[in-house]
């Protein structure tokens, strides 16, 4: 149970360390758009998802799927939302907006949660609400200080909220449901590249083959975290995934202001100081519960050896 543990961190740790230095990938595209690069991405990672159901096939899980219509549906949704949270993501990569996309995965935590109540009718308690009204004040902060709501990151953060929601509705394989998302969006992408062609505007195979590779590449590096994300998540808790995931957000940060030179004026990082502060409140009370938890279920099982 041990090395299972602990290679699950490591699984779980390479995905969001893979995540955290996305935003140095997607400029080396160049010249193609954010549209373009999207379009490679939805295409080559179908195409790369279908290549390991040939390496590693699974029976009868097409069968299977097409029998829950509603899965299905969900997983549509979920191809959707996941694509408007990979065009905004590499958009605003290409636009210098890479601190602002750290920020939206520092609060997507905390969207979830607010998502949850929403949505599910989730009920929060005293610590909880305190880390979303912090949250909300470091909104207001940022917002001063960018001149305006800080929209990318409230895209990152509710896209990807929901498209776990969806997911978890679902309730597919990795892989399967990967193939799903992919599967649905790739005509887009395909018609899209299409268009870029017959119009000479495509650079795809006209701006030298490291260009190439690269946009063939997107389907490797998006698939490849989010298969060792899955295979973490079956090996450790989620208190686990919960600490893990503050990795790729962080390395975000800091690419965004050491790398790419992103202005980090004071009022700025006061807003990002205000946001960790809601993040140790949230983290914490979720630490306190899973021990409490733990030490229930402990005492239980103790208290049935006894009898």
């Amino acid at each position: 149970m041990h090395e299972r543990h602990a290679r699950g961190l490591v699984y779980g740790a390479s995905a969001y360390l893979i995540w955290g230095i996305f935003p140095v990938y997607w400029p080396l595209l160049e010249p193609a758009g954010s549209l373009e690069i999207l379009a490679h991405r939805m295409l080559w990672t179908l195409v790369f998802v279908a290549l390991l159901l040939c390496v590693r096939p699974r029976p009868n899980w097409w069968s299977t799927l097409r029998r829950q219509p509603r899965s299905l549906a969900f997983l549509a949704v979920a191809a959707l939302v996941v694509t408007a949270n990979w065009g905004t993501f590499i958009w605003a990569v290409n636009h210098s907006h890479v601190v602002e996309t750290a920020l939206g995965y520092f609060i997507n935590p905390l969207v979830t949660v607010l998502v949850g109540v929403v949505v599910l009718g989730e009920r929060l308690n005293r610590a909880q609400w305190c880390a979303l009204a912090i949250a909300g004040l470091a909104v207001v902060v940022l917002t001063v200080d960018y001149g305006r709501p800080p929209w990318v990151a409230f895209a990152l953060a509710f896209s990807f909220s929901a498209y776990a929601l969806c997911k978890k509705q679902a309730n597919a394989g990795a892989v399967e449901s990967l193939a799903v998302e992919t599967a649905t969006v790739a005509p887009l992408a395909l018609g899209y590249l299409t268009y870029l062609e017959a119009t000479d505007v495509a650079t795809f195979g006209h701006a030298g083959w490291v260009n190439a590779a690269l946009l063939a590449g997107t389907g490797v590096v998006t698939a490849i975290p989010l298969l060792l994300f899955g295979a973490a998540a079956t090996r450790v808790t989620l208190t686990a995934i919960g600490l893990l995931q503050y990795i790729g957000p962080t390395l975000q940060f800091l690419i965004g202001v050491l790398v790419f030179r992103e202005p980090m004026p004071p009022e700025r990082l006061a807003g990002f100081a205000i946001v960790w502060v809601a993040l140790v409140i949230f983290t914490w009370d979720g630490l306190r519960r899973r021990t409490r938890r733990d030490v229930t279920a402990t005492t239980t099982q103790v208290e049935h050896a006894a009898r």
